[in-house]
């Protein structure tokens, strides 16, 4: 099969060529000590990007299996749980938790929006008030059906201080490691990644940190699990194993991406990423595309743009893949109104500028009226505007600390 010229979806995403030619190795024992040595690898720097001190453990799963890992692990059938969805996979999420008899509230954010800190409070709150306590608060990071990246921070704090025992668990499958995230530093207790997004790696790993407090909610919660059992991914961790066979070749893709990743940078792969989403609303709004997303919360690793007004998603499709570029569209309610532009995982602007080239090109097939070149320039400008801002805050910073 051809593989696409331009792969440019919210994952799986493109792989480096070192990342590809390291899942095609032999296979080694994965109870033997290449295996264990490569776990500890892996665990340590996953732990670096995550910017945590607690547990982590490697499932061999989708990031939906993380999920599903995140609630079964740490909570009982009945309890109250708040939900804070703001897209397709908050949806899921919540989905998961009311499929194990978890009691859900759900705070519903129309899509588009990120989330209010003051609204999650203030469902917490009257949570209580009805004598059911929140148990856990579900959260996604960067929800990639809308392109919105919520803010976490203080979405976190807002929980942590209207309901100090809820747990907090985070869906940061497609924005962790591409975009600033602090674990420990925003007190969360569970959070859960793919490998098929910024991680630069094949689909099939789930990576999961795990907070003391969510450990001793494990202790007690009685949602029933087996594969997904945490405690048994831990306990085999300290003898460099996995409870069950894990898929051997994605680790060792892993293990090359995250040092490829540890030797870019994550200040310099957070600005790549900046540049490249200030790239793609910048050359899509220049196209004469209408952006979706609020922009003072549009993501960096994905730009939802509204379909035009007088042509299918199916024929501009069609037209953008004939000319070797691969969108994603729009989920949910959301189908066949608005597209997705991916940036993320291994992407530099050059390749957003390619896109957006190719993109002029449809258009004009489709008899839209395309001004050539200006949203590539527009794109262009906004990545060299990006990469400044970033520069002078990086520098401040330092000034500051010295």
């Amino acid at each position: 099969m051809t593989q696409p010229t331009h792969l440019r979806i919210p994952g799986p995403t493109p792989l480096p060529d070192a990342v590809r030619e390291a899942g095609g190795r032999q296979m080694v024992n994965h109870r033997g000590p290449e295996f264990k040595e490569l776990l500890a690898r892996a665990t340590e720097g996953l732990k670096r990007a995550f910017r945590t001190e607690n547990d982590l453990v490697i499932l061999t799963c989708s990031g939906t299996g993380g999920l599903e890992a995140a609630v079964v692990n740490h909570l009982s059938p009945g309890e109250p749980i708040l939900s804070v969805s703001i897209g397709v996979f908050g949806d899921r999420f919540a989905k998961v938790a009311t499929r194990y008899g978890a009691d859900v509230t759900k705070l519903d954010v129309e899509w588009g929006q990120a989330a209010d800190p003051a609204a999650v409070s203030e469902a917490l709150g009257r949570m209580v008030q009805e004598g059911r306590p929140a148990k856990a608060v579900l959260v996604t990071h960067n929800e990639t059906s809308t392109g919105v990246t919520n803010p976490l921070q203080e979405l976190a704090a807002a929980a942590r201080a209207a309901a100090p025992e809820a747990l907090i668990l985070v869906d940061a499958i497609s924005g962790l490691g591409a975009v600033p995230f602090e674990s420990d530093a925003w007190d969360l207790d569970v959070v859960v990644t793919g490998s098929q997004k910024s991680w630069m790696v094949p689909p099939g790993l789930a990576m999961v940190s795990v907070s003391p407090r969510a450990w001793d909610a494990a202790a007690s919660a009685t949602m029933p699990r087996f594969y997904l059992d945490l405690a048994m991914h831990r306990d085999s961790a300290t003898k460099g194993e996995t409870p069950w066979t894990p898929a051997v070749g994605v680790c060792f893709a892993l293990d090359v991406a995250l040092d490829l990743l540890e030797q870019e940078g994550y200040p310099a792969i957070f600005a790549r990423h900046a540049a490249c989403g200030a790239a793609a609303r910048a050359g899509l709004s220049a196209l004469g595309v209408r952006l979706f997303a609020d922009p003072s919360r549009a993501s960096d690793t994905v730009t939802s743009a509204h379909v035009p007004e007088g042509v299918e998603w199916p024929a501009l499709n069609k037209e953008l893949r004939s000319r070797g570029l691969v969108l994603a569209g729009g989920q949910g309610t959301l189908t066949g109104k608005i597209f997705r532009l991916g940036h993320l995982g291994s992407v530099t602007v050059d390749e957003i500028l390619a896109a957006l080239a190719i993109m002029e090109d449809a258009f004009e097939a489709l008899g839209l009226p395309v001004q050539r070149g200006a949203s590539v320039a527009a794109a262009a400008k906004a990545a060299g505007e990006a990469a400044e801002s970033r520069s002078a805050a990086t520098s401040e910073a330092v000034a500051v600390g010295a």
